[in-house]
């Protein structure tokens, strides 16, 4: 294992006002732009349809519109001659036919269209959808925070939930920021994220504690970045890999795990940016030290020698 002596701790002020910006410009996004959701959670009609040549989105977005469809959003979808149409819910149209029709018009509107493929979602699934994915989210950060009340105590416990928080916020602000459709498979990479994240900052903090416990001589500073330093090579190795997976499915998974993956890679990257300078800068904030993690051992010994006297 190759040992490294990188002084992390240096940049805890630029790293926290990096963190700080993110976060605003994250929060800033999510209550100006909010999620671009998918079919999953606001129900509708989706086409995937092909072209024999070239497309301007806009062009089909008007010719949608003067046929009295309304709200529609057209993209180009992997090339100019592909375009992905997505339609809400309309008044007075059977949304059951809404594909037949639409492939029908496209073809009379650009003869030699190609619909490549159709999925309907209904209002009604897609409410229920959208309750039971921020379920999901709420139930998984309250077993995350249990665990983690188990796990540390005082400052660790703080340290390691604003770490995941910070995560999460992120991610929905880069979703929010750039539009990526936020989908079921978007849902759960976020949640893939959240243990993640937790997993990471859990064996930074354990090193952390370990080497307050051992190093006598240190000041915090010191014996934060030595546990660093030691879960470094493991920190890189784990997000590499993991990366270059992801990126594969990104590449060549197709749109179905695009939002998926778009999820996950801004996670790792994120998530190992606050198990480094989120986690433990907040340590040090507050103000951490050995005998936060003195007193316990104290208190079993004088228990101890109280029961060897009686």
């Amino acid at each position: 294992m190759i040992k490294t002596q990188i002084d992390f701790m240096k940049a805890r002020k630029v790293a926290a006002a990096i963190s700080v910006v993110l976060i605003v410009v994250s929060i800033g996004s999510l209550l100006t732009r909010g999620l671009n959701f998918g079919l999953d959670f606001t129900g509708g009609t989706l086409l995937e349809v092909g072209f024999e040549e070239a497309i301007d989105p806009e062009e089909i977005r008007r010719a949608l519109a003067g046929a009295d469809y309304v709200n529609v959003m057209v993209q180009n979808f992997g090339s100019d001659r592909e375009l992905l149409i997505r339609v809400p819910p309309q008044e007075d149209i059977d949304q059951s036919l809404l594909a037949d029709e639409l492939t029908a018009f496209l073809q009379e509107y650009r003869p030699g269209t190609d619909l490549r493929r159709a999925e309907f979602v209904g209002p009604a699934v897609g409410e229920e959808l959208r309750e039971s994915g921020g379920l999901a989210m709420i139930v998984a950060l309250a077993a995350v925070l249990l665990y983690i009340m188990f796990r540390f105590a005082g400052k660790f416990a703080v340290g390691s939930v604003a770490a995941l928080v910070h995560d999460v916020i992120i991610i929905f602000g880069a979703f929010s920021l750039v539009q990526w459709t936020f989908d079921l498979p978007a849902l759960a990479a976020v949640l893939a994220v959240i243990g993640y994240s937790l997993n990471d900052t859990i064996v930074v903090y354990d090193r952390i504690r370990e080497n307050f416990r051992v190093i006598r001589r240190s000041t915090p500073v010191e014996t934060i970045n030595i546990a660093l330093n030691q879960v470094l090579s493991r920190t890189i190795i784990t997000s590499f890999t993991t990366l270059l997976v992801l990126f594969s499915l990104l590449i060549f998974g197709g749109a179905q795990v695009q939002g998926f993956a778009d999820a996950l890679i801004v996670g790792v990257v994120v998530g190992t940016f606050s198990s480094i300078y989120v986690a433990a800068n907040l340590l040090l904030s507050m103000g951490v030290t050995r005998d936060d993690l003195v007193v316990a051992e104290k208190d079993d010994e004088d228990e101890e020698d109280a029961r060897q006297r009686t």
